[in-house]
């Protein structure tokens, strides 16, 4: 009778990282390391109220009040450099100048200068197309007051203040307020860190780019309500006997739709990376630029936000009511107690086998005497 060999099954699919990201697995203990994000996050913020405070926000004429140029039909080759050069000679300091069209136009914003059509428009106008090569009859000229950017600016604020009113009534209803406060300073957090990476780089804020701050907070608070739901539905079982903690189960929750969040900020990055680096920078769409701009950074930001400030800040309110400040003594308490019960388990242990090995040595000796005698 011959034995058959039983043929190996197949190999156990790998439990890597990624594989665990994405079967929502993943075990990453984001409220355990809450304290070095918050470092981290107090940094951040820091850096950025110095940058908001030493360099300030470069606001657009549309806020600021100027006067714009486009050139759209350039003969010459040129630089920014030499067009504000070639302004500054005649007295108009502080102009910005971006180049479009892959170098065959540029965007000029100046101060105020004198009345359109008057002699120092005249002599902007001829300083340019001597730069650029174009007619000056062919450049476009429009000025734009304070006033107007003063109400953008106005209603810009009074958008955002309804807005963060809504959100927190909304969340407020649906959830509880302990998530609203959360989703309150999460907004905070990204309206900050937004406008603080605006000043540090110098990016232009013009009212495309308030249009955007505004959309972004939308898309965070999307993505943080998306966790507090996963949260809610996973704490709601937890009891006085429960073996978990709110922070634990909190935690679980924010893994389990982790890689939802990752793949919503991907598909939603990658459109507006697009337009930004191949729209607005590679093909010369300038007016897409401010837009992409801050959705962009905005939705980084966002993303960020909603794994690490919005959840740990939630657990860290939560654990301040009773019932889960008491829940998380008695898990803890448990612990201690089994971790206590092995330890004494083991002296126990060691000290019995200690206490076995002189009594083997006397019962090898008593044999060793009895052979010699005989």
């Amino acid at each position: 009778m011959t034995e058959t060999k039983a043929q190996p099954g197949p190999a156990p699919a790998s439990d890597s990282a990624f594989n665990r990201l994405f079967t929502g697995r993943s075990r990453v203990d984001f409220i355990g390391r809450s304290r070095m994000f918050l470092i981290a996050t107090l940094t951040l913020l820091a850096v950025c109220a110095a940058g908001l405070l030493i360099r300030g926000l470069n606001f657009s004429i549309d806020f600021t009040g100027g006067t714009a140029y486009t050139v759209t039909q350039a003969t010459a080759e040129f630089t920014t450099e030499q067009l504000r050069d070639a302004l500054s000679e005649i007295g108009v300091d502080g102009a910005i100048v971006q180049m479009v069209d892959g170098g065959r136009g540029a965007l000029i914003s100046t101060p105020a200068v004198g009345e359109i059509g008057g002699e120092e428009q005249s002599r902007v106008l001829q300083a340019i197309a001597d730069t650029t090569g174009a007619e000056s009859e062919s450049i476009d000229v429009s000025a734009v007051g304070p006033r107007w950017g003063e109400q953008i600016t106005r209603q810009s604020v009074r958008g955002l203040l309804v807005f963060l009113v809504l959100v927190v009534a909304y969340i407020t209803l649906r959830f509880e307020l302990r998530m609203a406060l959360a989703a309150l300073v999460t907004l905070l957090h990204d309206i900050a860190v937004t406008v603080g990476i605006y000043a540090l780089v110098g990016f232009e804020v013009s009212p495309a780019s308030v249009i955007a701050f505004l959309t972004i907070l939308g898309y965070s608070l999307y993505d943080t309500v998306v966790v507090f739901d996963r949260v809610r539905e996973d704490t709601a079982p937890l009891s006085s006997v429960s073996t978990a903690t709110y922070g634990e189960t909190a935690n679980r929750a924010l893994n389990e739709v982790l890689v939802r969040s990752l793949s919503t900020a991907m598909t939603s990055i990658l459109p507006v990376a697009s337009l930004l680096f191949i729209g607005a920078t590679g093909l010369g769409a300038g007016t897409l630029k401010d837009l992409a701009l801050a959705l962009f950074v905005g939705m980084a930001i966002g993303t960020f936000s909603s794994v690490v400030v919005a959840t740990p800040f939630l657990v860290w309110l939560k654990e301040k009511e009773p019932r889960w400040a008491e829940l998380k003594q008695r898990v803890e308490s448990r612990r201690r107690s089994a971790v206590d019960a092995a330890t004494d388990g083991e002296t126990a242990a060691a000290a019995s086998t200690t206490a076995a090995r002189p009594s083997a040595r006397q019962h090898k000796s008593g044999k060793s005497r009895a052979a010699r005698r005989r």
